[in-house]
């Protein structure tokens, strides 16, 4: 059975979510704490095989428009290091707006600025992995 696990993968931080065991909906997990490039690496692939990932969905940023930005080619050498680390395949998911919607949720929950840092990408991350389950589904 198939078991997907996403990353949102910024600059400071990583967001973590998983599938549920029928690959339904995206479950937040954690949030992962940038320390330097190689230790971040092997701490996500960690963190895909410690989760039973059969496929790894990363999230890539694109401008608006689709066009490339300087954060998908930040993002695009992560995911070529990451496919070094790990045998499990890795599926490039485009993640505009999907940041801003976990933003929304906390705040429509009453969550405080500095308590949302805790929580943001790991939610965008869900938000990723449910987009990609979406079309799994041919929704």
């Amino acid at each position: 059975m198939e078991r997907y696990v996403a990353f949102d993968i910024g600059d400071k931080r990583i967001g973590v979510a998983i599938s549920d065991p029928f690959n339904t909906y995206a479950l937040p997990s954690e949030t992962y704490f940038r320390k330097g490039f190689k230790e971040d690496v092997a701490a996500v692939a960690k963190i895909a095989k410690d989760k039973g990932a059969t496929k790894i969905i990363c999230g890539l940023p694109v401008n608006f428009d689709g066009s490339r930005a300087l954060q998908t080619e930040k993002t695009e050498r992560f995911i070529a290091a990451l496919k070094e680390a790990t045998a499990t395949e890795i599926i490039c998911e485009d993640e505009r707006f999907t940041t801003q919607m976990a933003h929304e949720t906390l705040i429509s929950e009453g969550m405080r600025r500095e308590k949302r840092k805790n929580f943001v990408d790991a939610l965008a991350a869900a938000n990723i992995l449910d987009n990609f389950l979406s079309k799994l589904k041919g929704v």
